[in-house]
């Protein structure tokens, strides 16, 4: 796979309709819906909580093909945080290009900004991203439970 031609930069007001299209293809590919609230709520927290939550686009010649969001919370295992990537979506007419890639390297960065000790995920076992996320990080023994 090739480095990505594009550049990552953080999330920004005047992404909301990019933001909007792809959040709506990551709901949608893993078949679940959102209130309307709730996504607003999630915009907004993405721009204005940082550093707690934040977010980058991978955009090339000035489209944003992919998005990433991530977490921050504090650790009882570590004197710094974890970083917890929440959301990464790729439009699917951009996969291969590095995009994806290139989004969880700048949570690593971020990451590492903020002195986390660990940055972490989940996906669904039939998720074909896996490839990916087999290259950059490596599988966890824990099983999730929920309530």
């Amino acid at each position: 796979m090739s480095a990505f031609a594009g550049r990552i930069r953080p999330l920004a007001p005047h992404d909301r309709p990019a933001w909007d299209r792809l959040w709506a293809g990551y709901l949608e590919f893993y078949e679940t819906s959102l209130p309307p609230e709730v996504s607003q709520a999630t915009w907004e927290r993405l721009l204005f909580s940082e550093p707690a939550m934040f977010a980058f686009v991978a955009e090339q010649d000035g489209a944003v093909m992919g998005i990433v969001h991530g977490v921050l919370r504090p650790a009882t295992w570590s004197v710094g945080p974890y970083c917890y990537l929440e959301d990464l979506f790729v439009d699917p007419a951009a996969r291969g290009t590095g995009a994806g890639r290139a989004l969880i390297e700048a949570v690593y960065a971020q990451a590492d900004a903020a002195g986390a000790a660990r940055v972490y995920w989940m996906t669904h076992r039939d998720n074909p991203a896996r490839r990916l996320y087999d290259q950059v990080a490596s599988v966890s023994e824990f099983v999730q439970y929920r309530r």
